[in-house]
């Protein structure tokens, strides 16, 4: 369509455009102490100038104001506060504001008010106090001393609450918190309250009782640890026969007072007192019995009589010695096994604490003392029992293991320090053995005989219970000793032959090596084969796993078994393996004197069984017997190999990749410039005038922000939405808005009537090309 031709001065004026918000700030809200940043962007034609005000108060200098963004940066927010951003131009000015809540934590609740009380709970209830919402209240309470401190109850979402397990007639102190998402808040004003009464939870204390003249006494007690509440007196129950019914002891009532006088005792006769506490609520329980005398002069019962440490033969007894006027000479003590077992007594002088030695194991026994002085002896106290600790014996004797002359008994025993002697008994023999060796080789027995061991330790020693253990001895199967066959080509090798045995018993056959030399050449005294420590020889088996390399390197001092078999075969090379054995054959070492014999496991329905050969004739190795380093063959030869070729082949590929990228870099190069040098194809020369000005003309906003590959659009944006659009903006500033370009296409008669609107002209480097007209330059 035809329209009006507009200059370029109006066309600016047309585009002028008043300042709006395209991010405006946002109300948060942040802890007490917290850190904030409030961003507030605004657009326009011209450009906004934008700064941040506190209610009258310019927070960005004037000189300072940045264009289109700015980003209000808070630490230390301790009140909340109404921030402003203002945008301006020549063409208006706006304001958005941003509310910066400081939550706060809640405030106190009001006083608890104690609405019901029993003995041992408090219940409350209270007012919120906060107008917004609380997650849940805690309470804190405490009985009211100096020293007590505050229990606490959380997780209380109710403003009433029951607080129990408390102390009865006690007062108490409560005051109340409450929490919100914040955190917890100042406690409330504490309320006082005491708890009711109940009756004494404990009976009264040092209860002691003293003869007087004309056939009285007088008693005296301290108050209880747990009156429950204001005691309004004590009973006082006496009696000359423990055994009755407390209903029919005579009660003696006392009122405000801790000690009483009772007459009228019957002289010579002995009296059991028991005294009670009682409140308005009820009677407490009784305190434990004591006894007195009544005769002038006599002392009165010990005090506090109690158990002191304990082992498994004696047990420590302490106590408090009684008043008495005419002074204790000496104190007797009985103490029995049961009931029903004689009465042991023992006198000993004026002390505080004595230890009963000589006591059986795992035994109670009962106590009871007095004192003696010169008029006489006094009350008993009550008895006191305790048991003595279990001993440090030992026990679970059994038959380790057995062979034709031997038999190894073991048993268990704990750690100790001290040596414990047992004695063994069998055959009319004895033997003597430190309990700590948990094992004994009883040798020189006889083969395929049953014996019966006889074991009494220390603890037994004085006619207690024995250890009985049976064992047989094995049957002398392996009667010949194995032969060797020494050849000297083609090579120095050692061949055993067995002779025939009887597999019918047998469970495995095992070949032992002994070496006769130690590392410093001396002879090792050669012990019976019966006599070894099979147990400790069957420990060290090897079953094929390690490489000869390996098996030289081990120590070869000590007697070891080289072969293992299910069947015996009829000959074997020692140092070489064998298709029939299951452990390694350790090659042996030149210049070493050495010994076998045959090793026989049989079935035994006690403990183990073993049958031994004879040794053999004494060989020594040459020096150079067997090679301590033989060349690896088979699997050692593979773990060397292996890496070696695995690292050759990994740099092999490397290297292949190397040249292959290398050629492709050089195949492409002159490709590259064939393709520039075609004349058939239109050489790239920028016209885009944005692209020229980039290229000609570079601001630091165009260095800044270079373009980016289409593959990258999309990682790119979201790099410019991030941190609240932050790099969008400073790339949104560093456009040049000084920056023109041309119309003059756009302004042609011929593509007037193709623009959208009549007065809005594209720039020539926007506009969309369309057809263009042969002969006239722009047209499209």
């Amino acid at each position: 369509s035809a329209s009006t031709p507009l200059h370029p001065s109006e066309l600016r004026e047309v585009r002028r455009v008043p300042p709006r918000f395209s991010i405006p700030p946002t109300n948060q809200e942040i802890m007490p102490g917290g850190s904030v940043n409030i961003t507030c962007v605004a657009v326009g034609s011209p450009m906004p100038y934008v700064k941040w005000m506190l209610n009258s108060e310019d927070l960005t200098p004037e000189d300072e104001m940045p264009v289109g963004r700015n980003v209000l940066e808070l630490s230390s927010v301790r009140e909340s506060a109404n921030y402003t951003c203002v945008a301006m131009s020549s063409l208006g000015m706006i304001e958005a504001v941003a509310q910066i809540t400081v939550k706060s934590l809640p405030k106190p609740p009001g006083t608890p008010v104690v609405t019901e009380t029993t003995a041992t709970s408090v219940t409350i209830t209270w007012d919120s106090g906060n107008p917004d919402p609380v997650t849940y209240y805690i309470i804190q309470y405490r009985a009211k001393s100096p020293d007590s401190k505050y229990e606490t109850v959380d997780d209380i979402t109710t403003t009433r609450y029951s607080i129990g397990g408390l102390y009865p007639n006690t007062e108490y102190e409560i005051r109340v918190s409450a929490v919100n998402t914040i955190g917890q808040g100042p406690p409330s004003e504490p309320v006082e309250t005491r708890t009711g009464e109940q009756a004494p939870a404990s009976p009264p204390r040092n209860v002691r009782a003293e003869i007087l003249p004309q056939n009285s006494m007088v008693v005296q007690w301290e108050e209880p640890e747990e009156p429950n509440g204001q005691i309004k007196g004590y009973r006082v129950y006496y009696t000359m026969d423990d055994s009755q019914p407390m209903s029919l002891w005579h009660i003696h009532n006392v009122q405000d007072s801790i000690l009483t006088t009772i007459q009228s005792l019957v002289p010579e006769e002995t009296y059991a007192i028991k005294v009670l506490a009682f409140t308005s609520v009820g009677d407490g329980p009784f305190s434990e019995a004591v006894s007195v005398k009544v005769q002038q002069g006599v002392p009165g019962q010990p005090s506090k009589f109690q158990v002191g440490a304990v082992s498994d033969t004696s047990i420590e007894l302490t106590w408090d010695p009684a008043y008495d006027k005419e002074g204790i000479v000496r104190y007797e003590l009985r103490y029995a096994e049961s009931k029903f077992s004689t009465l042991i007594k023992k006198d000993f002088p004026p002390r505080r604490s004595y230890v009963v030695e000589g006591l059986r194991p795992n035994t109670e026994y009962r106590f009871s003392l007095a004192a003696i002085s010169n008029k006489g002896i006094g009350a008993f106290t009550n008895e006191i029992s305790e048991r003595t600790l279990q001993a440090n014996v030992p026990k679970n004797f059994t038959v380790k293991w057995v062979t034709k002359t031997t038999v190894v008994l073991a048993w268990k025993f704990s750690e100790s320090r001290s040596p414990y002697k047992c004695t063994i008994e069998y055959n009319r023999q004895k033997m003597d053995v430190d309990a700590r060796q948990l094992k004994m080789f009883i040798t020189g027995l006889r083969p395929n005989t049953t014996y019966e061991f006889r074991v009494t330790c220390q603890e037994s020693m004085d006619g207690g219970p024995r250890h009985r253990v049976v064992a047989r001895t094995a049957p002398h199967i392996l009667v010949k000793k194995p032969k060797l066959d020494i050849y000297a080509e083609p090579e120095n090798i050692l061949t055993m032959s067995f002779p025939p045995v009887s597999t019918k018993d047998v469970k495995n056959f095992y070949v032992v090596v002994v070496p006769l030399k130690t590392t410093t050449g001396t002879v090792k005294n050669l012990k019976n084969p019966d006599e070894m420590d099979i147990e400790e020889l069957l420990r060290e088996v090897i079953l094929k796993r390690r490489s000869r390399r390996q098996l030289a390197q081990l120590d070869q001092r000590n007697p070891y078994i080289t072969a293992c078999f299910k069947q015996l075969p009829t000959s074997f090379t020692v140092g070489s393996d064998h298709y029939l054995s299951s452990c390694e054959n350790k090659p042996l070492e030149p210049g070493q004197e050495y010994v076998f014999f045959l090793l026989a496991e049989l079935n035994a329905t006690v403990g183990k069984m073993f049958a031994t050969s004879p040794h053999t004739d004494t060989v020594t190795t040459p020096e150079m017997v067997v090679d301590p380093l033989p060349v690896e063959t088979g699997d050692g030869l593979i773990w060397v190999v292996g890496p070696v070729l695995a690292v050759v082949f990994i740099i092999g590929i490397v290297i292949s990749i190397l040249l292959l990228k290398n050629r492709k870099r050089k195949e492409s190069e002159p490709r590259t410039k064939c393709l520039l040098n075609n004349a058939d194809i239109m050489p790239h020369h920028p016209t885009d005038p944005v692209e020229m000005r980039r290229i000609n003309f570079q601001t630091p906003g165009m260095m800044n922000h270079p373009p980016i590959p289409i593959s990258e659009l999309a990682e790119h944006t979201e790099l410019l939405k991030a941190n609240d659009n932050l790099k969008l903006s400073q790339e949104y500033e560093s456009i040049d808005p000084g920056q023109q370009f041309t119309w003059e296409h756009s302004n042609l008669e011929v593509n007037k009537p193709k623009n959208r609107y009549a007065n809005v002209i594209a720039y020539d480097h926007s506009r969309v090309i369309l057809a263009p007209i042969e002969g006239i330059t722009g047209s499209d």
